[in-house]
């Protein structure tokens, strides 16, 4: 099932669609209770010295942690406690049925300094935040806040694990907006679809892993098909994989050429070459100039190379019709991983950029800053090209300011995805990929093991890759986005720590990445 992700008017309109379709509301309580306490069961170890402290609200929230303890105290030998913010009502079924198995509760008006609270925070194995849902309006007062702000401050050598429900107490949902007193939580388990909120900086820091329960809501229910902006997990991403025939050969996957480099940014050639190589794709030739062709030639073996003079050691706007004339017997085309600003190459990008006849289009980085210094840049672009913006290329693309750009990433990636007829991959954490018929998708991993340099070269070349053996703009776009984000994860557990890794860590990651997707 493709997971959706959908603002809190949208969900309030599949569940309501739902209910009408015969998954009633008690239903899907019952589903998320269950469903997070599978996911507790699977992400820790519990027995009989384990503790889980519910913190319980008074509305469906604190309904779904209910479910989720007494199914707890069914599955496992586990000491369960709940922690009521208010009284919940005599008719309450799932609190009787809590009452009935016999757990701890106590309501917070009835601990007086937060004492009991806080004596079992010090013996908790687990913590599961059951206080507020996706309609929490900020700030967080009263009660709740009182009651964060103490296992906020509990002591730093006790570290339970902190599963959040549906989102973090005090994360606004749409807008990622988050209380102060919000936890930071290790997982945060949510239900139908995601929220914008929990993708969106400064709540996603809150977040944690992220896990979707669909909890029984029919994947062809209208409302839920509706909702334009999908998240790309495992099972998409093997969908997106192009076929790998067993009697296949380099003609049958493709040929990409990359344009790349300049005397200071030498790597990216190599970066991106490699990357485009490792993508599955039949055949790699980059053009630069000749003096670098000489230096990388001897550490890069396996592309085709194609020579270009220069202007003061950078590409000239002379042979942009070499260019031109070779490109058109490539299946995709990146231009600008290190090219450099010289006055020569933004003309030749300008001009290549706008030629007739050209295949699939790939813009990255220096690329993208010559054509900004074009006014109406995008109209002589090819329909479908794919761009690979960071933030501050945005802002130049745009005439926005960068606070602009980090506020409204998915409203500004569609806006101008549209406007402009391209593929849009505004590169950040997270990253969304927007197309010009009005999809988006975002890139459901966050990890500073991709704040290095030479990274988005090696995305660009990847995105190349894929583009060439016959994806779509918006298919190889959000593929290639997602293997590089998992490569980046992967490449953080190989040298132990994020702050470790340097860009090549991501080239030998690749493989992995890929065979986590395939793995099934």
């Amino acid at each position: 099932m493709t997971i959706k992700v959908a603002s809190v008017k949208e969900m309030r309109a599949i569940e309501a669609a739902a209910d009408r379709s015969g998954v009633s509301y008690a239903q899907m309580m019952l589903n998320a209770g269950q469903a997070a306490s599978r996911y507790l069961q699977r992400r820790i170890t519990l027995n009989e010295k384990s503790v889980v402290i519910f913190l319980v609200g008074k509305g469906n929230n604190g309904g779904d942690g209910l479910v989720m303890a007494c199914d707890l105290a069914r599955e496992t030998s586990a000491d369960i406690r709940l922690y009521l913010l208010e009284a919940r009502g005599d008719d309450d079924i799932h609190f009787q049925a809590a009452a009935d198995a016999g757990l701890s509760v106590k309501l917070a008006a009835e601990d007086n300094g937060g004492e009991i609270l806080s004596a079992w925070i010090r013996e908790a194995t687990a913590i599961v935040d059951a206080i507020f849902g996706i309609g929490l309006r900020l700030p967080l007062r009263g009660g709740a806040a009182a009651v964060l702000g103490r296992v906020l401050r509990r002591p730093r050598d006790d570290r339970p694990f902190v599963l959040a429900i549906d989102c973090p107490s005090g994360v606004d949902c749409d807008s990622g907006a988050a209380d102060p007193l919000t936890l930071r939580v290790d997982a945060t388990i949510t239900f139908i679809g995601a929220k914008p909120g929990l993708l969106t900086f400064p709540a996603a820091e809150k977040v944690g892993d992220l896990e979707v329960a669909t909890i029984g809501v029919p994947a062809a229910l209208p409302e839920l098909q509706r909702v334009s902006t999908t998240l790309v997990e495992d099972g998409l991403a093997a969908s997106l994989l192009p076929p790998r025939p067993l009697d296949g050969h380099k003609g049958t996957f493709g040929k990409v050429m990359l344009v790349a480099g300049s005397p200071n940014y030498i790597g990216a050639i190599a970066l991106a070459g490699e990357s485009a190589c490792r993508s599955g794709v039949g055949l790699v030739t980059i053009a630069t100039t000749r003096n670098l062709i000489d230096i990388v030639a001897s550490s890069l073996s396996e592309p085709t190379w194609l020579a270009l003079s220069a202007d003061d050691g950078a590409i000239s706007e002379r042979t942009s019709e070499a260019v031109i004339r070779a490109a058109r017997a490539y299946d995709a085309l990146l231009i600008g991983c290190g090219l450099g600003l010289h006055d020569s190459t933004c003309e030749f990008v300008k001009r290549v950029a706008s030629a007739e006849a050209l295949p699939p289009l790939i813009l990255d980085a220096d690329a993208l800053n010559a054509l900004s210094q074009q006014p109406e840049w995008w109209t002589n672009l090819p329909a479908y090209s794919i761009i690979t913006p960071h933030s501050g290329e945005m802002a130049r693309l745009t005439g926005l300011s960068t606070a602009e750009i980090n506020a409204d990433r998915w409203r500004v990636s569609r806006r101008y995805a549209a406007r402009w007829d391209v593929v849009v991959v505004l590169k950040g954490a997270h990253t969304v990929i927007a197309d010009p018929a009005g999809e988006a998708s975002v890139i459901p991993v966050k990890t500073d093991a991709l704040g290095t340099a030479g990274t988005g070269d090696i995305l660009a070349g990847l995105i190349a890759g894929l583009r060439a053996q016959g994806l779509s703009a918006y298919d190889s776009a959000r593929l290639g986005a997602y293997v590089h984000a998992l490569a980046g994860m992967i490449a953080a557990d190989i040298v132990s720590s994020s702050r470790s890794v340097i860009a090549g860590d991501l080239l030998a990651a690749l493989g992995a990445a890929f065979q986590w997707i395939e793995r099934d």
